[in-house]
């Protein structure tokens, strides 16, 4: 039997900042809304953005990946992105006049597939790409931020996914981290954070953010 793990405030969106300065939605990966995620988005907001943080498992996570395969088995894709217009349209509302999306894994690749509908000025995606069956236009700049090992699909190898990102004129940016494995910037799974890589991803994630999101 799965054992997951109850979290603060279920179901609900956590909030970080001034309301109505840019917006950033950060989508947690397939572990669901890890206590880590706290720390990063309080940083975040303190270089001058309004942060949300989403919670796509109502109520649990997990550190353990075969039961986090199951909770993201279960997800349910046209209410995830749903979840992320509605925290984009009352941000909007209190003020708010950019959005970015960011999201690690799973959330990466929920932001990648929200960004093609136009909704935001920027996406960062932490370990994760689009498939070629899964490709869209997306409007705006978009950062990589990859593991240097990492298991990819038939078709999502993110070279394939640049590649077909500048064919549409999509402008990117790609850094790949030295040694680091998937979910190294999940400081709740010890055996893949790499504190380092961590730490130079958020700086260039917190940089690219502001280009594109604070005046």
């Amino acid at each position: 039997m799965p054992e997951y793990i109850p979290i603060p405030f279920p179901g609900e969106t956590l909030y970080f900042g001034e309301p109505g300065l840019p917006l950033v939605v950060v989508l947690h990966d397939w572990y669901g809304r890890t206590p880590g995620l706290v720390p990063f988005a309080e940083a975040l907001a303190r270089t001058g953005l309004r942060v949300a943080v989403p919670d796509l498992y109502d109520g649990v996570c997990t550190t353990d990946p075969l039961d986090a395969e199951t909770l993201m088995t279960g997800l349910e894709v046209a209410i995830a992105l749903a979840t992320v217009d509605d925290v984009i349209r009352d941000a909007l509302e209190e003020g708010s006049t950019r959005v970015g999306v960011l999201g690690f894994s799973m959330g990466g690749w929920l932001a990648l597939l929200h960004a093609q509908g136009g909704g935001a000025d920027a996406v960062v995606a932490y370990y994760a790409t689009l498939a070629e069956s899964e490709d869209g236009v997306i409007p705006c700049p978009v950062l990589l931020q990859l593991a240097e090992v990492d298991d990819w699909a038939p078709g999502a190898e993110p070279a394939d996914f640049v590649a077909r990102l500048q064919d549409y004129g999509t402008p990117v940016t790609q850094h790949s981290y030295l040694g680091a494995r998937h979910s190294f910037a999940n400081a709740t799974i010890r055996d893949a954070f790499d504190a380092n890589a961590a730490a130079l991803a958020f700086a260039r994630s917190a940089t690219f953010l502001e280009k594109h999101l604070v005046d």
